[in-house]
């Protein structure tokens, strides 16, 4: 089956194994001297380990691969302790990964193991709040609010990189989605109260980021597995950033899915050049 997986670029590697403590599922090994995945079906592919590799040999990318197997990776973290046991429950928790959840939580039960503290995903959970189960956005005007004079976060979900976003969650069922280039909010001052309000959120750069046809298949499988009501497409007046029309284009073609798409196009000084709907 092909699904997503940890990539490990042998040649940016240099083996300090920073990613090991940050693989609770126990997938990667230092072999001769270089991180190695180890486990097909131990690997979730939700990149956890990613964030710590100081040398950023580590992508996600979508290829044949074993079955990820949750009852396997629940009888190894066990061995590491609750702590652990926590920590990975967190992890598919932040991702959305509902079934795998209940996956481990069914296996910790069956083996007389005390569950940790930590709440189990409703099924509707991150529809009307957060696709990251352990995060919510902040109370309007309470606890973690915006300072005064500054503008309220408008994120529903966490993550929004395209490498790191699920293929199916539970905030993008009937969703308005926005795809953005990475640079879109930076330039343009009303990016959370004009086009992210109200919406789940992608992002990725078409001009640096690697595997851009993995990107095609995976926002193809994104447009597939959920109800999607439409789609804004932002990007900067650049001419290479109309790349990322050509991405979605052809996902929408894999995908077979006629979602009402609108696009907008964003000047370096930060005004809305143009709008069309397609």
């Amino acid at each position: 089956m092909k699904r997503d997986m940890i990539h490990i670029d042998e040649g940016k590697c240099d083996g300090c194994g920073a990613c090991i403590p940050n693989c609770p599922e126990g997938a990667i090994q230092i072999i001769d001297g270089k991180a190695r995945l180890v486990g097909e079906a131990l690997c979730d592919g939700l990149g956890a380990c990613i964030g710590f590799c100081p040398k950023g040999a580590m992508t996600v990318e979508k290829r044949e691969a074993q079955e990820y197997d949750e009852r396997r990776v629940m009888a190894n973290i066990v061995k590491q302790g609750m702590n652990v046991v926590a920590a990975h429950l967190k992890h598919l928790d932040d991702h959305g990964q509902t079934e795998y959840f209940k996956e481990g939580i069914a296996y910790l039960t069956e083996q007389g193991i005390e569950v940790p503290e930590y709440r189990q995903p409703s099924e509707t959970a991150g529809q009307t709040a957060c696709g990251c189960q352990g995060w919510k956005p902040p109370e309007r005007g309470g606890a973690g609010a915006s300072r005064e004079g500054s503008l309220e976060s408008q994120l529903r979900q966490w993550p929004v990189q395209l490498k790191l976003v699920p293929t199916r969650a539970p905030y993008f069922e009937n969703a308005d989605l926005l795809i953005a280039a990475d640079c879109v909010p930076f330039a343009h001052g009303g990016f959370h109260s004009e086009l992210l309000k109200g919406k789940a959120v992608i992002m990725f750069c078409p001009k640096l980021d690697d595997g851009i046809d993995a990107y095609v298949e995976k926002l193809a499988q994104i447009f597939k597995l959920n109800d999607i009501k439409s789609i804004t497409i932002a990007h900067m007046e650049v001419p290479c950033c109309f790349g990322t029309l050509r991405v979605i284009e052809e996902a929408l073609k894999e995908s077979g899915k006629n979602i009402p798409v609108e696009t907008m196009v964003i000047s370096v000084q930060g005004e809305i050049l143009e709008t069309k709907a397609w």
